[in-house]
Order: structure tokens, then C-alpha cells, then sequence
């Protein structure tokens, strides 16, 4: 413990990151010796000090990258994290691990796909990370723990492993916690703010060994961090769209450019059994679990298509959609609604 709380002391100093410390290391040759010749504040030491009584009063870990539990994907990154804070099932660390990422604002059939494809993923025994936001990133999560038993799904966080961001997601987090692992690089207790974001995909993208990129506009937070998987020399998958939404243009531009190879769905990975009954009627009551929000992109969608995708009356969607115009989320053109 002693070694962590020396490697917080070095991390936690201001202006020191994972680039400086190795660089620190590099120079004066131990961990100790680092300490000493930077002379720790006594705000930084009493800081980490009630950091570490804080995580062990949650129950949660830190691990060190000379640890057996340090994933082994992410060691391999030039400049990784040398400690990770981890709240959950640690034998999570352990597994293979694929990243699934794209846009918070995706359409219900694009999370359906990714939800689908989490959960083939997780029945194989390999663990999908993603940042918990709203959108894919949640529907990777929700697929994976769709899948019986635990060690499912990892969480990346922007915040310390104990902030729950963003808010609506509050339950997937404490079920993630309780089957699978929340990780995060930042101090417990520490709110994001935008640039810990970058660092965070980072991270998503060191873990696994494999990424698969769903629906995302190329200015996306997901395309950088598929950018940094490039980097890393991981392979990238990319699920194609609709040519005429934004959110089409980074998978198929990665397909275009053969960066990314063409993913049409789980038989890419794995031979599925087709035909189930079974599996169709579960895959048609989690596409009206979405939010009716979900189903509007940029392509006018008219009530009678909304009430096949929201599996509900037309009643119902018009009074859905009058609170969505009053909101300013959609608009109606061409006897159609598109996102406002």
C-alpha cells in the first residue's frame, strides 16, 4: 500500500500526469527517489490521504501497473496510467475485452444492433468497455448485462469511479458495480470536466483489443477515441448507416478510408444460430424499451412508422411527440418528424 500511496503522492501533484511521471522515473530511477526530489506539498499528502480512506470506506481498489490485475492491453500503451481506481468485481480485469463506443444521441434500431452485439460478445466470456454516456455507450452496457452471470461489462468514467455521470444512468451504474467494474484514472471524488473526457476514451481505448464503432457525426468524442485505438494498433470494426444521417458519417467514412472492416453484426465474431423465436420475440420488446426520442434522427419519421418502432398507440405517440416539439427535441417537416 505503501507503493500506492507513494504513486498517488507523484500523480495527484499538480502537473504531473502518466507522460511526466514516467519521464520523473526515467531520471532519478525509483518511485522513492521521485518522491523526495519534488518535495510533496502537505495539501497534496493530506489529500491523497483522506482519497484513500474515502475509497477504502466504498470499497474501492487501486491498482498499480506492476499488479497481476492491471490489464495487460493497456500496460502496453505508451504513457498508460500507472494506477487505475476500480469500484466492482476486480476478476473483471482479468478477461478479454472488447470497446464498443459511439453517439449519445444514436437511434433506437442502432442501439438495438449494439445492445445485440454486447450481449454475443458477453455470452463469449469477453468484457465490453465503454464510458457509460447516454445513447451507445449505455446500450453496449445494457446488451453485455443482458448476459447470465457477472464480469459482463466495464465502465470508463471522465470522474472519479465514485461520480455517477451522467445522472440518468444512476441504476446501470450500481449494476455495473455489482457485475462488472467501474474504472477511472481521477481521484475519487473528482468531477469531469471536458478535457478528462479525452483522457477517459484513452482509456476505453488501451483496454480493449478490439473496437467496434456504431452510429457517430466525425466530430464525435467516439471518433477520437477511435482515433487513440488506431494509435494502439487495435482493431476496428465500424456498423454502417444511413448516408443521409450525420451519425453515419464516422463508421462509413472509416469503412471508406479501410481503417475500419465492415460490421454487420454478431456472425462477424461468431457463428449465431438464426431463426429463434425466442430470440426475435426478446429483440422486439427491447426496441420499445428506448425512448421515442431515440427513434428521430434527421430523416423525417411519420407517426404511423413511430407507432411500429415505439410498439405503442397512436395516441400515445402524439401526445409523446407534443411534448417533444413543446421541448424543442423535434420538428415536424414534410409529415414527418426530424430532431429539432
Amino acid at each position: 500500500m505503501s507503493d500506492i500511496f507513494n504513486k498517488l503522492l507523484v500523480l495527484r501533484t499538480p502537473g504531473i500526469g502518466p507522460a511526466k511521471y514516467n519521464e520523473l522515473i526515467r531520471k532519478f530511477e525509483s518511485l522513492d527517489a521521485v518522491v523526495a526530489a519534488i518535495g510533496i506539498d502537505a495539501d497534496v499528502r493530506n489529500n491523497v490521504l483522506r482519497e484513500m480512506d474515502a475509497a477504502q470506506s466504498m470499497g474501492i481498489k487501486y491498482i498499480s501497473d506492476d499488479d497481476d490485475l492491471y490489464p495487460w492491453n493497456l500496460k502496453q500503451v505508451k504513457n498508460h496510467v500507472p494506477v487505475i481506481c476500480v469500484r466492482g468485481n476486480l476478476e473483471t480485469l482479468k478477461k478479454d475485452m472488447v470497446a464498443i463506443v459511439g453517439t449519445r444521441h444514436a437511434t433506437a434500431t442502432g442501439m438495438q444492433f449494439v445492445a445485440d452485439i454486447a450481449q454475443t460478445f458477453a455470452e463469449h466470456n469477453v468484457a465490453v468497455v465503454s464510458g457509460m454516456a447516454i445513447g451507445t455507450d449505455t446500450a453496449a452496457h445494457r446488451g453485455a448485462l443482458r448476459a447470465t452471470g457477472n464480469t459482463q461489462t466495464i465502465a470508463v468514467l471522465a470522474g472519479g469511479v465514485d461520480y455517477v455521470w451522467p445522472t440518468e444512468n444512476e441504476s446501470l451504474y450500481w449494476e455495473i458495480v455489482e457485475r462488472g467494474a467501474i474504472v477511472s484514472e481521477m481521484p475519487v471524488g473528482f468531477v469531469p470536466v471536458a478535457t478528462n473526457f479525452v483522457q477517459r476514451n484513452r482509456i476505453v481505448a488501451g483496454l480493449a483489443t478490439q473496437m467496434i464503432l456504431g452510429e457517430a457525426d466525425k466530430k464525435s468524442g467516439s471518433m477520437t477515441t477511435v482515433r487513440f485505438a488506431i494509435d494502439y494498433g487495435r482493431q476496428i470494426w465500424a456498423i454502417p448507416s444511413h448516408p443521409a444521417d450525420l451519425r453515419s458519417v464516422g463508421p462509413n467514412s472509416l469503412i471508406r478510408s479501410g481503417d475500419a472492416k465492415l460490421c454487420m453484426g454478431a456472425d462477424d465474431f461468431w457463428k449465431i444460430q438464426k431463426n429463434n423465436p425466442d430470440q426475435k420475440k426478446n429483440s422486439e420488446k427491447k426496441e420499445s424499451d428506448f425512448n421515442l426520442i431515440d427513434m428521430i434522427g434527421t430523416i423525417p419519421v411519420s407517426e404511423s412508422v413511430l407507432t411500429e418502432l415505439a410498439k405503442k398507440t397512436i395516441s400515445e405517440i402524439k401526445s409523446e411527440l407534443v411534448v417533444l416539439e413543446l421541448q424543442g427535441l423535434v420538428r415536424k417537416i414534410d409529415g414527418g418528424y426530424v430532431r429539432g
